[in-house]
């Protein structure tokens, strides 16, 4: 009986799992709205065009409804947290960026939003650039470095606030070239722009996006971009490592993630999907109007580069003698 037994309650067991996979409602399901959760409200910025560009073209991709959930507050925190605890069933995204999943858990501001997500692609990414007011006498990195090592102290370098990409990108040149400038914080990235213009402040490590207008009309002089490779919007500008410092590296980008325990189904097609959105010509084009590089690339290739972000500008953060908060 016992013998019995046992082969009554496997061949219950076999039922079971087969009539449970038979049941199991493909991802994404016909019926299935998939959200896409953004740390921030939308207001027109750089980021908000690029989740509208690509959340278009994942719909189509996959043929399903996909809606942007736009919520603010607490540095993103609070988006991190309502992501991270949607069904982990592929029907909520989550589309952040450096700071989020970078920066501020190297500035201690908080634990890292990464923990709590599984990667899945990396969008594209905006680098840094060198800025200078048209008066200043330097044309180049290594006169700008002179220059301020002729000045310690007294050449300012403008940002959006303390722990900002503007801000860290400022320390890592200091630290990289051992000079001494003034951080001065601004509450917006329009104001520090126009103080550059007028020559209130000297200098500044914008993000190109922001440095494209006053360029282009040769309000400002570009010296550098902070990249490994020169920036596709703005080719004619050399890099830092094309100057002798491939250490100067800084940019904000732009990722999708998935709360952890996302089925493997879901995140691979969403991969799949965005690399190939990233080819198209249509897109590319519009990313490098906007001052990103399309990236792309494997789960894989984004957590290794989340990783080395947190690890840098935390090393950067506690070389540093200046507070960033």
């Amino acid at each position: 009986m016992g013998r019995l037994l046992r082969c009554i309650l496997l061949a219950a067991a076999a039922t079971i799992t087969m009539s449970g996979s038979a049941g199991a409602r493909p991802w994404p399901a016909d019926d299935q709205t998939i959200q896409i959760i953004v740390p921030a409200q939308g207001h027109g910025s750089t980021r908000d065009a690029i989740v509208q560009l690509i959340t278009t073209k994942l719909a189509q991709k996959l043929g399903r409804n996909l809606q942007i959930l736009n919520q603010g507050g607490a540095a993103g925190n609070i988006a991190a947290e309502l992501a991270a605890k949607a069904p982990a069933d592929g029907s909520a995204l989550f589309f952040a960026w450096g700071e989020i999943l970078a920066l501020h858990p190297a500035a201690d501001r908080a634990q890292s939003a990464a923990q709590s997500f599984d990667p899945i692609v990396l969008i594209g990414d905006t680098p840094n650039i060198l800025i200078v007011n048209n008066d200043l006498p330097v044309h180049n990195l290594a006169e700008f470095t002179a220059y301020v090592r002729g000045h310690p102290g007294v050449v300012n370098f403008g940002s959006i606030g303390n722990g900002s990409y503007m801000h860290l990108a400022g320390l890592l040149y200091m630290n990289v070239t051992d000079t001494n400038m003034v951080h001065i914080p601004y509450s917006a990235a329009g104001l520090a722009t126009s103080n550059l213009i007028s020559g209130e402040i000297q200098s500044m490590f914008q993000l190109i996006p922001g440095a494209l207008e006053p360029l282009r009309a040769q309000k400002v002089r570009a010296l550098g971009v902070m990249a490994a490779t020169r920036s596709p919007t703005l080719p004619d500008v050399p890099t830092m490592a094309e100057q002798g410092h491939p250490e100067l590296q800084s940019s904000n980008w732009f990722a999708l993630l998935a709360p952890k325990g996302a089925p493997a189904d879901a995140i691979a097609a969403v991969n799949t999907a965005v690399n190939e959105i990233l080819q198209e010509p249509d897109v590319r084009r519009r990313l490098i109007e906007l001052g990103v590089s399309p990236r792309g690339g494997t789960p894989a290739d984004l957590e290794a580069h989340m990783l080395d972000e947190q690890k840098k500008w935390r090393r950067i953060v506690s070389v540093s003698d200046m507070s960033i908060r």
